[in-house]
């Protein structure tokens, strides 16, 4: 299955590698939660626009308020409802291509020299 917002999430991960929206927990949290959130809303509502708009809106409040907000994932409540598949896909391929990614992105970075995913160190 095709995943869009993974081409969006490269481009945080693989150019914007020192972002808080590029970091582990944001991409894998935050397109979890929303493709969540789309696959239960998408559950309850018919296949409208307002129905998407709600869904959306409901994944990026969401990731708002775990601290994961991961802008590409915004979309995922889109894919959800244009594909209308069942919750297996919150495994595969949300869940595993997002670790996918951001274990490529760490092994990238590591030959690039460049801290991925940053260490925060205590103040």
């Amino acid at each position: 299955m095709l995943m869009a917002p993974f081409g969006a999430s490269c481009v945080l991960i693989f150019s914007v590698a020192s972002s808080p929206l590029s970091q582990p927990a944001n991409v894998v949290g935050g397109h979890v939660v929303a493709t969540l959130v789309g696959l239960i809303l998408r559950a309850f509502f018919p296949n409208e626009w307002w129905a998407v708009a709600i869904a959306v809106g409901a994944a990026i409040a969401l990731m708002a308020a775990l601290r994961i907000t991961h802008p590409p994932a915004g979309a995922n409540p889109l894919v959800v409802f244009a594909a209308d598949p069942g919750f297996e896909f919150l495994l595969f391929p949300v869940l595993t291509g997002s670790l996918i990614l951001v274990a490529v992105g760490a092994l990238f970075h590591r030959f690039a020299r460049v801290e991925y995913p940053l260490v925060r160190k205590p103040a």
